[in-house]
């Protein structure tokens, strides 16, 4: 039996097609209950009828076509790539945990938008928020270029290592670079910095939302056609290459494709904190390594996840609104100390 079948199993026995079907159905019953109740909950409780076609002439027709309904979407896609990019993350550096932050994409994509709110005037200028869109993909773009041009120089010449490592420095100056342009703002530009980097999906309207749609997607598709080659690549590079992998082409594959899918991400929602990490990590737990299951179980639970933290971010101190990034991470961090814990205890 080849390598590739002990690992990935593409046909796989019944029993275990009928579990990964058992899986994923319920994802995708978990997450179509909770848009339902996300639907109808905030400040402004809304009749089921709209879902029927109401006319958008009322106010609660406004709220749903132009507020509520492309937040939902933005939650699903948002959701669903940062859990991916996890996943893949987790799965390239061989690191369960891993996340998308970890080659600086986030940081590249929250310097850029400092720079335009606080340099460039993007606070209060016309183009607003559309700009901190474009600001952040751009940054989370260029911090990819950055990480592979350098990392190919360094020592070790483009491996995961190199990459890792200059990802991680270049993080660093991203994060302290943003700093200086928190201490430089001025009160209304800081309020929004501030708010931007708790994550909020409060600015999830139909322009961003479009752009989501015509580039997370197709992110995806990449990451779920990587799960045979991360598969592989977890008996090791040489062995991967021996099995025929491209570990390179599968390199840069992944690690853009996060870029892409967490650029524009950031730029959408701010730091959303702990969900590539919490989401792929804790069913790697429950289903096991094997990336044909755990990448679209990941992106299901990823979506899941923020749907629902976001509706409790509309509802627990209604009419205000909580960051969705504070309680990804307090649910994150509780978890994950409460992991640390439990093993020390056993």
């Amino acid at each position: 039996m080849s390598e590739s079948a002990i690992v990935t199993d593409p046909g796989g026995p019944p029993d275990a097609a009928r579990h990964r079907h058992r899986v994923l159905c319920s994802f995708v019953l978990l997450l179509l209950a909770a848009l339902g109740v996300a639907a109808f909950s905030g400040s402004v409780g809304l009749s089921p009828s709209l879902l029927l076609g109401e006319l958008p002439s009322t106010m609660d027709g406004y709220v749903w076509w132009q507020l509520r309904l492309p937040r939902l979407l933005a939650a699903v896609l948002i959701g669903a790539i940062l859990a991916a990019s996890g996943t893949a993350m987790q799965g390239l550096f061989r690191n369960p945990l891993a996340d998308p932050t970890l080659l600086g994409i986030a940081s590249g994509a929250g310097l850029a938008v400092s720079a335009w709110i606080v340099l460039l005037g993007g606070a209060g200028s016309a183009w607003g928020l559309y700009g901190q869109f474009v600001a952040g993909f751009l940054g989370a773009l260029g911090i990819t270029v950055l990480v592979f041009a350098l990392g190919r120089r360094a020592q070790g010449g483009g491996t995961l290592t190199a990459l890792l490592l200059t990802g991680l420095v270049l993080n660093t100056l991203a994060s302290a670079a943003g700093g200086l342009l928190a201490f430089i703002a001025n009160d209304e530009q800081l309020r929004q910095l501030s708010l931007w980097g708790m994550g909020t999906l409060a600015h999830s309207l139909w322009p961003g939302v479009v752009a989501a749609l015509l580039v997370i997607p197709p992110t995806l598709i990449l990451l779920l056609r990587s799960s045979h080659g991360l598969d592989l690549l977890q008996l090791g590079e040489f062995t991967a290459f021996g099995a025929g992998l491209d570990t390179a082409r599968l390199r840069r594959g992944v690690i853009v494709a996060t870029a892409l899918g967490v650029g524009l991400s950031v730029a959408l929602a701010g730091i959303i904190g702990f969900l590539g990490l919490l989401v792929p990590h804790t069913l790697r737990l429950w289903l096991g390594p094997g990336h044909r299951l755990l990448m679209p179980a990941s992106m299901l639970g990823g979506a899941l996840l923020l749907v629902v933290t976001d509706t409790l971010a509309r509802t627990l101190a209604s009419p205000a609104e909580l960051p969705v990034g504070l309680l990804t991470s307090l649910v994150g961090g509780t978890y994950f100390l409460w992991l640390l814990l439990r093993r020390q205890i056993h």
